[in-house]
């Protein structure tokens, strides 16, 4: 199961890809297409998430940065 680790409320637009970054916060890149390169990553939020291991981070549909337990070992 899921669970809400900060509530942050980005709002998403279509054609970007939103992470959580290495240095704990949101953001966004262009989403690669047919003869068009993506990139060009920009700081939509600060969130302040230090990770943890054995867990997944993403924003969820919400904008928030949630985490999941990491499938590993079947």
């Amino acid at each position: 199961m899921a669970e809400v680790v900060q509530r942050v409320g980005v709002k998403k637009e279509s054609g970007y890809l939103y992470y959580l970054g290495k240095d704990g916060n949101v953001w966004r890149s262009k989403m690669a297409r047919a003869g068009k390169g993506g990139g060009n990553a920009e700081k939509v939020a600060d969130a302040g998430v230090s990770r943890q291991s054995g867990y997944l981070y993403y924003i969820d549909k919400n904008g928030d940065v949630s985490r999941s337990p990491m499938a590993r070992g079947r």
